[in-house]
């Protein structure tokens, strides 16, 4: 596989063109949205500049990296041609069924279907399609070009060429691919989301303040990120519909997403991304300041 698509430009999206077009994969980057594009393609020149400052490229290579990698708005001209898709939209499970029939529909039969999803069951994303054989979890970590791990998810009907096929391209990556079977969470978020809400609980309680939390997490078990400042960083509202998909997926109350949580995302507080969530990102992500709700 030499050719793939990668449906959304947002910070995972462009993350996978990076890593992909870096290693010498043609890349359609889609998003419905032309700015969102062009702000993609400003995003992964930002990120190769940052790899040129630590010695890791070359000028060169950063050219080769960003000419590898063509823009559409058009899905189906963009994926009617390419040996992998990877959907990258956002974590919305009937947005990801529809761009997935839409996927079936343009896409050469022999070309797999892989979703980034950080939960949301396979088996259901693939039901929608007429190839649930092809149709497989490649979840990357963020940021992508820098985190070594891919879970593979295997859905209900992924086939065992599938899956050999996509382990073996994660290593092409120079990525850790690791297997994981097709259940609420898969292994990192169902570990990963308990503990950030049991962090947030902490917050919501009293127990203690924003970076006590976070330093206790940091200092004694060797966290290189707090909880809290890692929630902000993933988003809180993706956060929250990871909660939900896990509590609706076991029917378990321990995954009940926090209420401050809840009620932080409502408001419009996601984070980073929204220039505050449990910390104040105004003036850049360098100091942290605890945003003032917390003060």
């Amino acid at each position: 596989m030499k050719s793939i698509a990668v449906i959304g430009s947002g910070t995972m999206g462009n993350g996978i063109a990076h890593s992909f077009a870096q290693h010498q994969f043609k890349v359609a980057l889609v998003d419905v949205q032309a700015d969102a594009l062009t702000k993609a393609l400003a995003t992964i020149a930002k990120n190769l500049d940052r790899q040129i400052a630590k010695n890791l490229i070359t000028e060169a290579d950063k050219q080769q990296t960003l000419a590898n990698i063509t823009t559409y708005t058009n899905l189906a001209e963009a994926v009617k041609d390419v040996d992998l898709i990877v959907e990258a939209a956002t974590e919305n499970a009937v947005l990801k069924e529809k761009i997935f029939q839409e996927l079936d529909k343009y896409a050469k039969p022999e070309a797999i279907l892989a979703s980034n999803t950080s939960s949301i069951a396979i088996t259901q994303i693939a039901a929608v399609t007429q190839r649930q054989d092809k149709v497989i979890g490649m979840h990357f970590m963020n940021p992508v070009p820098v985190m070594k791990l891919v879970e593979v998810i295997n859905g209900y009907a992924t086939s065992a060429d599938t899956t050999a096929k996509i382990m073996a391209l994660a290593q092409q990556l120079d990525k850790i691919p690791v297997e994981v079977n097709d259940y609420p969470g898969f292994v990192a978020n169902r570990i990963l989301m308990p503990m950030i809400n049991e962090a947030i609980y902490t917050l919501y309680e009293g127990v203690a303040g924003v970076t006590e939390i976070d330093t206790v997490m940091k200092l004694g078990m060797a966290h290189p990120m707090g909880p809290l400042q890692l929630a902000d960083f993933i988003g809180l509202d993706v956060c929250l519909a990871i909660l939900k998909v896990l509590h609706e997926g076991f029917g378990n109350p321990k995954y009940a997403p926090c209420p401050l949580l809840v009620n932080m995302v409502t408001s419009g507080k996601k984070g980073v991304k929204s220039g505050e969530g449990f910390y104040n990102y105004q003036h850049g992500t360098k100091d942290l300041v605890v945003a003032e709700k917390f003060r």
